[in-house]
């Protein structure tokens, strides 16, 4: 695959909030260490998403309710004795001609969360079936700004299906690294819950898994949990498994990777050498080169496909462009198109 440095975005849609203030303040040295990088490409223009439609996101979390989660901050950073299942109502962006989103400012915003009863796939099926994206955020998150980046991420890749966050506890500190690693990884066998949820769904479509940074290893541990569940017979309902500057040890990866059997063949890392978030977490971790910041030949020599964006980006960091870059978001979509059974 050729990699050229393309930054422009896509017209029709304006970088995040987030995205935006996140490539003014990136300068500083108190960098987050949640984030993406991207890759050069053509795409064809996609249709509108699903949420452009119905602004509507299911969430799953182990945070524990704040204000019984119903409003604001709705879900806080504590580790819940059980998960909750809801509706997400979201606002979406003004697009006319004379919005603050017009010239870059307009964003996302979460109304209300609407908890519910039924289990995801129930909610899932409920909401008309059909494929399913799960969005699993990385260190140092909000519930909102983790439910808003899926809400991005959905729209920007055009997603037609019904998108789903999963929020894990973060305490969204930047010295609180050791405890959201400890808390994604506490939320693996509800994250296991989830997709067994979603795939033993009667009339369910497929689903696709973008995961980023700390997020990854939440995901390969129950993803190992469900393969050992089920077995072969799962492969045909995992679609695409995105990760996304994926911050976990090059060994763990691999070792988990060799255990969910053709799962492994659904994975498409999208890695940066020059991830600087992804660096300091290697010097956290006693100098272990995480997988997303590793050379394109190492990884694939794991027998996943990667994506090397390493010549993307216009920040500092270069951890954060699965949301704001067009081209990544791209890579993203096609490898939801592409995903075969």
């Amino acid at each position: 695959m050729i990699v050229r440095p393309l930054l422009q975005r896509d017209s029709r849609h304006a970088v995040s909030r987030r995205a935006l203030l996140g490539g003014l303040v990136s300068a500083g040295s108190a960098l987050a260490l949640g984030g993406c990088a991207g890759l050069g490409a053509t795409g064809a223009r996609f249709d509108a998403s699903s949420l452009s439609a119905d602004p509507t996101l299911l969430v799953a979390t182990t945070r524990k309710p704040a204000n019984g989660g119903r409003t604001k901050p709705w879900f806080g950073p504590e580790r819940a004795t059980s998960m909750t299942v809801a509706r997400a109502r979201l606002v979406a962006p003004d697009e006319s001609r004379l919005s603050l989103a017009s010239v870059g400012l307009g964003d996302w915003r979460l109304d209300r969360i609407e908890p519910v009863s039924a289990d995801a796939g129930d909610l899932a099926a409920q909401a008309g079936g059909g494929d399913v994206l799960i969005y699993v955020h990385g260190f140092k998150q909000t519930f909102e700004t983790a439910v808003l980046d899926a809400a991005h991420l959905s729209d920007g890749i055009k997603f037609r299906g019904r998108t789903m966050a999963f929020s894990w506890p973060s305490r969204a500190g930047l010295f609180d690294y050791a405890y959201d690693r400890d808390s994604a990884m506490w939320s693996r066998d509800d994250f296991e819950r989830v997709l067994s949820a979603l795939v033993s769904a009667p009339g369910g479509g497929r689903v696709h898994i973008v995961a980023h940074s700390m997020g990854t290893m939440l995901t390969l541990e129950s993803l190992r949990q469900l393969y050992g569940r089920y077995g072969d017979t799962v492969t045909s309902k995992i679609g695409a498994v995105v990760f996304a500057a994926p911050d976990i040890d090059m060994d763990v990866f691999s070792s988990a990777v060799q255990r969910i059997g053709p799962l492994a063949g659904k994975i498409t890392v999208i890695a940066a050498t020059n991830d600087r978030a992804l660096a300091l977490s290697g010097q956290i971790a006693g100098g272990m080169t995480r997988v997303g910041a590793a050379e394109k030949a190492a990884i694939a020599r794991l027998g996943v496909r990667v994506v090397d964006a390493s010549q993307e980006g216009w920040g500092i960091i270069n951890h954060d462009l699965f949301l704001s870059n067009a081209e990544v978001q791209r890579v993203i979509r096609r490898s939801i198109d592409g995903t075969t059974a």
